[in-house]
């Protein structure tokens, strides 16, 4: 796109709180990133926040209110469990993007919502395996990684390609313009 940036990781709690809906906790937690670095810069800035969710539903048709939320697995067991309950059915995708342009000492915040879907394919226990022992599982919400070469864990996606690696360009795209952000294409 053009633009330069730099890259800042703020220490939020990410916790789901009690009762929380799992769409309204993505959007939180993208929003409280952005709020948290927003307050340590420079007075005009303009910050993306981002947070990915999996999340697993007994409906492939929408997200059930019961669906599940699928997070970073800690531990081989929970990327095991993940992979196995994902295997050969759909999920989603969410990422929220949250994007704050900061002028003379008011800021302008923007949260949008990007879903995928996301049809794993029937991959075997032996090669669960061996993504789990290649170590990429842990740093992944849902324990995968689309663009894994060795792994190739999903037979097909309706939506966004990008939102399944972590970041909806396509949405990013639509936001900086709408905040009047030059795009050098």
């Amino acid at each position: 796109m053009g633009i330069s940036f730099n890259v800042v990781k703020p220490d939020i709690d990410e916790s789901l709180r009690p009762g929380e809906p799992l769409l309204d906790y993505v959007r939180r937690l993208s929003r409280e990133k952005a709020s948290r670095v927003i307050q340590n810069l420079p007075d005009e800035v303009t910050v993306l926040a981002a947070d990915t969710v999996v999340i697993l539903a007994a409906d492939t048709m929408g997200i059930d209110p019961a669906g599940e939320l699928l997070g970073k697995p800690a531990t081989a067991d929970e990327a095991r469990a993940m992979l196995v309950k994902l295997r050969g059915r759909t999920h989603q995708v969410y990422t929220a993007l949250t994007l704050v342009a900061s002028w003379e000492r008011t800021a302008r915040f923007q949260t949008t919502l990007t879903r995928t879907d996301v049809t794993m394919r029937d991959y075997t226990d032996e090669e669960i395996a061996a993504y789990i022992a290649s170590g990429d599982p842990f740093d992944k919400a849902g324990g995968y990684a689309i663009q894994h070469e060795g792994f190739r864990p999903v037979a097909r996606i309706d939506g966004s390609y990008s939102n399944v690696v972590g970041l909806p360009v396509e949405t990013l795209e639509q936001m900086l313009t709408g905040m009047g952000i030059a795009l050098l294409r």
